[in-house]
């Protein structure tokens, strides 16, 4: 029979970096263990779950802003995870759009004075 946790959700903050390069996201879960831990990041959002003792902290943060999520990298120190991970450039993924011109281009009269 599997065990009951209560689930919790952690205080959360998450802020951009001084040079606004990169979001910030710093989750309290005291108490749970490193290699139980499980953060996934996807460009737009942020899921954790993480057991602790007789409850289960749990979090989905959607954020503003893309972020690059294989650049993340997490930090866990006195129960605060810790992670920074790069915003996207919105440019990053555009694709020029090569310009055709009309078979007939209009041609400019000039008018004698």
């Amino acid at each position: 029979m599997p065990e009951y946790r209560i689930r919790v959700a952690p205080n959360t903050v998450a802020y951009a970096d001084g040079e606004s390069r990169k979001l910030v996201v710093e989750f309290a879960i005291p108490g749970a263990p490193s290699d139980t831990i499980d953060v996934k990041i996807l460009e737009d959002s942020v899921h954790l779950t993480a057991p602790a003792r007789n409850i289960v902290f749990v979090s989905s943060l959607a954020l503003g802003w893309p972020v690059k999520p294989d650049k993340a990298e997490a930090t866990y120190e006195l129960g605060l995870l810790r992670i920074e991970v790069p915003f996207k450039d919105p440019m990053e993924d555009a694709v020029k759009v090569p310009i055709k011109t009309a078979v007939a281009e209009t041609k400019i009269k000039r008018l004698k004075t």
